[in-house]
């Protein structure tokens, strides 16, 4: 099992900026992907970024490329997403994910673990 834990949700104005933090405990070893996904009321979870955690390599929605930022420290098991230039639009509640598995890194249903959830909300 693994447990996720997101922090560095709030309040910010359109343009601003803001830090999701994502710690990982518990059988990390087996999870080679992280990912965020946002879902925002009355619509389905979408996906935003994702990274593979041994090469680095990662991934983005063309709503966020630009934008935001996903990084991933191996000593903190902890995964971030850094967002810039916010807008209304990117109000959701933002959520972590793990999976232990390569590909299919758009669908939620890929993978194995979630985080709790943390609001971010972006006034105009």
């Amino acid at each position: 099992q693994v447990q996720l834990v997101e922090s560095g949700g709030g309040l910010e104005q359109a343009g601003g900026s803001l830090r999701l933090s994502c710690a990982a405990t518990g059988r990390t070893f087996s999870s080679v992907v992280r990912g965020w996904f946002r879902q925002a009321p009355g619509k389905e979870r979408e996906f935003v970024a994702a990274i593979e955690w041994r090469s680095g390599i990662t991934y983005y929605a063309d709503s966020v490329k630009g934008r935001f930022t996903i990084s991933g420290d191996n000593a903190k098991n902890t995964v971030y997403l850094q967002m810039n230039s916010l807008k209304p639009e990117d109000t959701a509640v933002y959520y972590c994910a793990a999976s232990n598995y390569y590909g299919g890194y758009l669908n939620a249903r890929t993978y194995d673990y979630w985080g709790q959830g943390t609001q971010v909300t972006v006034s105009s």
